[in-house]
């Protein structure tokens, strides 16, 4: 009876045993190589662990169990995960490639949440002159001085960064003008990016601020509209131009008049957001609004 009872318990303790020290820590990813911006997923297939920890390659961890990570600029990162049983830990690390995005891309952080916007090749002057500021950081901490329900909402001017409450702003600049850049395929559809400037009075030839942005809320167009604005300024707008104004609305009164350089390619509601904020009576929000400005490459 020893022997029969014995053999069973020696059994169960070397696979207890076995089972203790069996601790590895592995994943898998949704992809090894994207464009920016992408959202990696990681699935977590660990055997025998009790806590988790990530560490994606940019400076960032996490301790969920299965988790996803979006990376914004191109670059090879190195992804660990590290299981931890009681005192022990094992860990497994994989690369990522991500390669720079096709398209000039940029990232507006608000408080109200983030915009990502695509700036246009056909305005070169616009474009490069956006990155160089962004990349200085010159327009973090600056402020959405000026928002239209139904119209727009507006910021980069540097006297906002710090303003005083109920002080006006949107004459600041950093001391040059842009000249315009009018392309008759870029119009003022909902989330169109376009530079502020002057009035014709003062600037005939209708060059851009030098920082100063605003981006289209807008509200609904129709043909009869169009039909009037083609009168109007002598312009004449596509099949597929008439059709993403009454699918997307805009401000179309503005095209040719201000030039259009870039657009949001998501993030609208956070448009909406913005622009419905209380304001005072110069339409400066009564809380500040913030951005971050951020090159994706």
């Amino acid at each position: 009876m020893k022997k029969i009872i014995a053999f069973p318990i020696l059994l169960c303790l070397a696979a207890s045993m076995v089972s203790a020290q069996k601790l590895a820590a592995k994943f898998t990813m949704s992809a090894q190589h994207a464009e920016a911006p992408a959202t990696i997923s990681f699935t977590n297939e660990s055997e025998g662990a009790e806590s988790y920890a990530w560490d994606f390659g940019d400076g960032t961890q996490s301790t969920d169990m299965t988790t996803s990570h979006r990376y914004t600029h191109a670059g090879k990162y190195d992804i660990t995960l590290t299981a931890t049983k009681g005192k022990k830990t094992n860990t497994m690390t994989q690369s990522l490639s991500i390669d720079p995005p096709a398209k000039c891309l940029i990232e507006i952080t608000t408080d109200y949440g983030v915009m990502m916007a695509e700036l246009y090749d056909a305005t070169p002057q616009h474009r490069d002159n956006f990155l160089k500021l962004a990349g200085e950081g010159y327009y973090d901490g600056l402020l959405f001085h000026r928002v239209i329900d139904g119209f727009m909402i507006q910021g980069g001017d540097p006297n906002s960064r710090n303003a005083a409450a109920g002080a006006p702003l949107g004459s600041g600049g950093p001391g040059y003008m842009v000249p315009a850049e009018f392309v008759d395929s870029l119009i003022h559809l909902r989330g169109a990016i376009a530079a502020a400037r002057t009035g014709d009075g003062v600037n005939p030839e209708r060059k851009s601020s030098g920082s100063q942005f605003y981006i289209v809320q807008g509200s609904p167009v129709d043909n009869s509209m169009l039909d009037m604005l083609e009168k109007r300024k002598g312009m004449k707008y596509t099949p597929e131009q008439r059709a993403a104004y009454i699918e997307h609305g805009g401000t179309p009164f503005l095209d040719r008049d201000y030039t259009v350089y870039g657009r949001v390619i998501s993030g609208f509601d956070v448009i909406d957001k913005i622009a419905r904020a209380p304001k005072d009576a110069r339409d400066r929000p009564k809380e500040d609004i913030k951005m971050t400005v951020k090159v994706i490459h």
